[in-house]
């Protein structure tokens, strides 16, 4: 059976192409966070769906807690709306680039990871340090987390698709050695 991976936060960059005046929109809007000393940008959580927006002075924004682009393209639009509300006015359509998933996923069994890590190529584990197995993929580029109760946490994909070849790469390679409990 193929192993789904489950997006649990999507992180993008999204660039508007031009200078925002923080103080400014911070004070004209409700709902935003700003304290110059403590963070340089302003932070703007929504509820539904629930994320946070980093924004900074020079124009470009973090978004991170999305599950799906369309979390995003959402999550964008009322930013939109937001800046409006504050009298600033995108010119140019906002570039949405995804920079980082996190997903997990399940394998349905229970992995032997000291022998995963004496046999498998790219990976580091040390018990004493951390309980999970860390697993090196180059294609697709992604960190692995493997646990022994099969579960893992798959980082650095940037497709929900990526994360489902990520993980169903990692159990193939952990059937293949045979570090199956």
């Amino acid at each position: 059976m193929p192993v789904k991976a489950k997006v649990e936060n999507m992180v993008s960059a999204i660039v508007v192409d031009q200078n925002i005046d923080l103080k400014k929109f911070a004070s004209s809007v409700k709902g935003l966070e700003y304290n110059p000393n403590r963070f340089p940008g302003v932070v703007y959580r929504i509820r539904e769906p629930k994320l946070a927006m980093l924004i900074f002075g020079s124009g470009k924004i973090i978004c991170t807690g999305a599950r799906s682009k369309e979390d995003i393209t959402t999550a964008v639009k009322k930013l939109i709306e937001k800046f409006k509300e504050g009298k600033i006015y995108i010119k140019k359509k906002p570039r949405i680039e995804v920079q980082n998933i996190v997903a997990s996923a399940k394998i349905g069994v229970k992995v032997n990871l000291d022998m995963l890590a004496m046999e498998a190529m790219n990976t580091e584990y040390e018990p004493e340090q951390f309980p999970g197995l860390v697993f090196r993929l180059a294609e697709p580029k992604t960190v692995m987390l493997v646990f022994r109760s099969g579960k893992m946490i798959i980082t650095g994909a940037k497709t929900p698709e990526d994360a489902n070849k990520a993980a169903e790469k990692t159990k193939r390679a952990i059937e293949k050695i045979g570090a199956i409990i």
